[in-house]
């Protein structure tokens, strides 16, 4: 999910602002000793992997919403400050915002307009004149932060604000450890607050303090960021206050207050009880206030949270905190993060350094969430027996680079997620798209969960069952998302009917049996068609005969709503939404792109969308047929006409670095054997669009689609979702080795000839970059355009990518081209 708003419109905004701000975090240190690592790196053998990440990347004004806080992989715990202003993951660089406070559950990489999570903020405070004067509400508690003080690295997260108070955080899975330091001499003070949330959703709850236990424990219910409003999810929190001890409260009690007078405290009050506030406006605000005796200078707090109860809570953090030290938090979140990153190593050597701090950060992205909220499942999912994971930013922003990224590295947990959408389909007859707080979000492209779960199961077949994925329930949970059609399909499904029945998605139907937003309807053929696609798959491998015909016939739908009369800039044929009486209703190709004149155009989910199509152009999704290029390059023209309008295509400014759908673009010059080409381009995209800053990536993250797309670049690979198809590109990285511990393999890719020159935005003339031929454990691949998992990774061995400076004699693919369904190709289970 990209920016609710499409993501050309921030860069305008960026582009205004951008010269007059000089932001002033993270701290100059964060840099100072990622370098340091990466040179020290040279001469050691042991690794420490977590010291190369860089958390802020993406927290920056190009809104990439990364949040980077402490966390372990896929924690459900992510523990941050919460800023003013457009920060949906709590945390912004802009030094232009204000601390409010500092909160345990959040998400990264997510583009709701209003942020996600953010409950449970506590602020620390500084009263000299005692407990009636503390700032409790939001407004009067807001703080700057202290230049150049916010810090953090894998399981740790700091700032300092402006009053010198340091904040700290480090996490479990459900858990964590809050530490504040104060000026010497001053009472610490703090503020709880029950009841703000990012997207001030708060739909009532309570509040207790305990006071001779040291103990507070609240909860209530919240709406979804990213769903329909009138459903509302529930939320738990523990604060243990007394460190097993150590430290002794004195004042406590309860406050309430809004934005126009109100600011009411209650001294040794110990309970709220707080309903929905039905004639709306200002939310509630409403908490706790307490201080320390003894005016100590540095305070622990433990924190757990939970999705089922207080109690719960409460447990979270006895179990997976208990006496442990903040220190030895930090250090077993390290280790997670080191097992996790090990994955792939690199030679760091002699990898430019700014490669590897953007790779391990990518890497760290790609692997905080989706959030593991097994065993702290509600509504229908409530006890289920199955993986439970939250925060599904969505499947359509996913199945393109994030989950082929995890088959080669992380199966296990690649098959806990799998298994968590089939028991959505277990539990509600559709697999969820765009799962968000523990609600179904809004659906964008149809069922990408289908891509996913066919991605696994092409890929991871034969060890499914071990994993414990019952390949034929998965395929009754693809069948449910091709076959039934929801009565209500804005949160999940399919408009399948009408789609069935004209062989695309009309503009303007009739459909008298179930309910959508109707809009989209170009991009959601193209969409409906490919998870066809991913359905043929499984049917091809579990041997599903006439459903192979059904869905292989269905994966041309997209051809449905080609037009080939449209004309834009002198090139012929677009996708358009279609009428149900087959005549097309034009809209303008450049319409939603970055060249379009109309800013205030809508291209996103709103009712006003009459482009046809999803944050995007019919210029960029024109493009999309994964499964079937070679089609695409057809009807464009043939190889060089199809090459022609691909160079004007980003010649012209149509392409969206920071949107899904231009994920493959790039690399679709190789469907039409002009493989140096891709190589070229890629290198631009990645130049013109990463780097290391808190403006790093392109625009939103979301979930880490951007991340794991900019590894695939660095390791010179693209996936071919819903495949065992990865197409070769240059890597950018000389040698690296990819474990897969489950299958007890490794496979390491080693890049003969690699000269740095060519790690810029435009390879230098005589600089080897471009593919000559590729080797798998010694013999010479069929292609140097593609190779198989099945060949490369399953079972490990050496991959051999040997370039040249010569580019002519490289831009072919001396073999087979990749591999489409109107050429023959993906007839052959692995």
């Amino acid at each position: 999910m990209a920016n609710f708003r499409h993501s050309f419109c921030c860069w305008l905004f960026i582009a205004s602002i951008f010269i007059f701000i000089v932001r002033a975090q993270p701290s100059p240190e964060v840099q100072k000793r990622i370098d340091k690592a990466i040179k020290d790196a040279a001469n050691k053998t042991n690794l420490d992997y977590t010291a190369f990440v860089n958390p802020f990347i993406g927290t920056g004004l190009t809104y990439g919403d990364v949040c980077p806080g402490a966390s372990v992989p896929f924690g459900m715990a992510k523990f941050s400050t919460d800023f003013t202003g457009y920060a949906p993951a709590g945390y912004i660089t802009d030094e232009t915002q204000k601390v409010r406070g500092l909160s345990p559950l959040h998400d990264s990489g997510t583009g709701s307009s209003l942020g996600t999570y953010g409950n449970f903020e506590i602020m620390p405070l500084l009263c000299p004149d005692g407990f009636e004067t503390c700032t409790t509400t939001l407004a009067a508690r807001e703080r700057y932060r202290m230049n150049d003080t916010d810090d953090a690295y894998p399981g740790y997260f700091s700032q300092t604000l402006d009053n010198e108070i340091k904040i700290e955080a480090t996490s479990t899975r459900r858990a964590g450890l809050e530490r504040f330091t104060f000026p010497k001499g001053d009472k610490p003070y703090f503020v709880l607050d029950l009841a703000n949330d990012l997207p001030a959703s708060f739909a009532g709850g309570t509040m207790d303090i305990e006071p001779e236990k040291g103990r507070i424990t609240l909860g209530g219910h919240w709406g979804s960021s990213f769903g329909p409003g009138q459903w509302h999810y529930q939320a738990f929190a523990c604060y243990d206050l007394l460190d097993g001890g150590k430290q002794k409260l004195d004042e406590y009690g309860i406050w309430t207050g809004d934005n126009y007078g109100l600011d009411a405290k209650g001294l040794g009050q110990t309970h709220l009880n707080l309903s929905i506030n039905l004639i709306g406006g200002t939310p509630y605000q409403s908490g706790a206030l307490f201080s320390y005796d003894g005016k100590p200078g540095v305070v622990n707090i433990r924190v757990g949270v939970s999705f089922v109860s207080v109690d719960q809570a409460c447990s979270n953090a006895e179990s997976e905190v208990g006496s442990s030290s903040f220190e030895d938090i930090v250090n077993k979140s390290k280790a997670l993060w080191q097992e996790k990153l090990s994955k792939i190593e690199i030679d760091v050597t002699n990898t430019p350094a700014n490669i590897t701090e953007m790779l391990y950060s990518s890497l760290y992205r790609s692997s905080l969430t989706p959030n593991n909220a097994t065993g702290e499942t509600q509504g229908v999912f409530a006890n289920t027996t199955s993986f439970y994971f939250d925060s599904l930013y969505c499947s359509w922003d996913t199945f393109r680079t994030f989950y082929p990224l995890m088959s080669l590295h992380s199966p296990v947990e690649f098959a806990q997620i799998v298994d968590s959408y089939i028991d959505g389909y277990r539990k509600k007859g559709w697999m969820p798209e765009c799962r968000a707080n523990n609600l179904p979000g809004w659906t964008q492209g149809g069922s990408s969960a289908d891509v996913i779960v066919s991605h696994f199961a092409v890929n991871y077949h034969n060890e499914a069952r071990a994993l414990g994925i019952d390949l034929d329930e998965l395929y009754a949970a693809l069948k449910a998302d091709g076959e039934n059609n929801p009565f209500e399909w804005n949160t999940e499904g399919r408009q399948v009917n009408v789609y069935q029945h004209y062989g695309y998605v009309p503009f303007a139907v009739l459909d008298p049996s179930s309910t959508g937003r109707q809009t989209r309807e170009g991009s959601r053929t193209l969409e409906y068609a490919f998870e066809d696609f991913a359905i043929r798959q499984v049917a091809q491998l579990l041997q599903k005969n006439d459903d192979i015909k059904t869905y292989t016939n269905r994966s041309l739908f997209y051809r449905n709503v080609w037009d080939p009369s449209v004309v834009s800039d002198g090139y012929k044929g677009f996708a358009q939404k279609r009428f149900m009486n087959g005549s097309f209703a034009h809209t303008d190709p450049i319409d939603c792109s970055p060249k379009d004149s109309d800013q205030s155009r809508e291209c996103s989910l709103q009712e006003d969308n009459q482009v046809g199509f999803y944050e995007s152009s019919s210029w960029e999704y024109s493009w999309f047929a994964p499964h079937d290029t070679a089609h695409l390059v057809e009807i464009m023209g043939g190889n060089d006409a199809f090459v022609a309008r691909l160079e004007h295509f980003f010649n012209a400014g149509y392409f969206q670095p920071g949107n899904e759908p231009s994920f493959q673009t790039p690399i679709g010059y190789h469907y039409a054997n002009h493989p140096a080409k891709s190589v070229d381009r890629i290198r631009d995209v990645v130049f013109t669009n990463f780097d290391i800053t808190p403006e790093g990536i392109p625009g939103n993250d979301d979930q880490a689609a951007m991340a794991s797309l900019l590894t695939f670049h660095l390791l010179g690979l693209y996936p071919v979702p819903s495949t065992t198809q990865f197409l070769v590109l240059s890597p950018i990285i000389p040698k690296y080795t990819i474990h897969n511990s489950y299958m007890n393999a490794s496979t390491t890719v080693t890049v003969k000839n690699y000269d740095v020159k060519s790690v810029q935005k435009s390879i230098p003339a005589g600089t080897p970059a471009y593919v000559e031929r590729v080797t798998i454990n010694g013999k010479p691949t069929a292609s140097r355009c593609h190779f198989d998992f099945y060949d490369a990774f399953r079972l490990g061995g050496e991959v051999v990518i040997e370039l040249t400076a010569d580019k002519d004699s490289a831009d072919d693919c001396a073999g087979s081209l990749p591999e489409s369904i109107s050429t023959g190709g993906f007839s052959i289970v692995r």
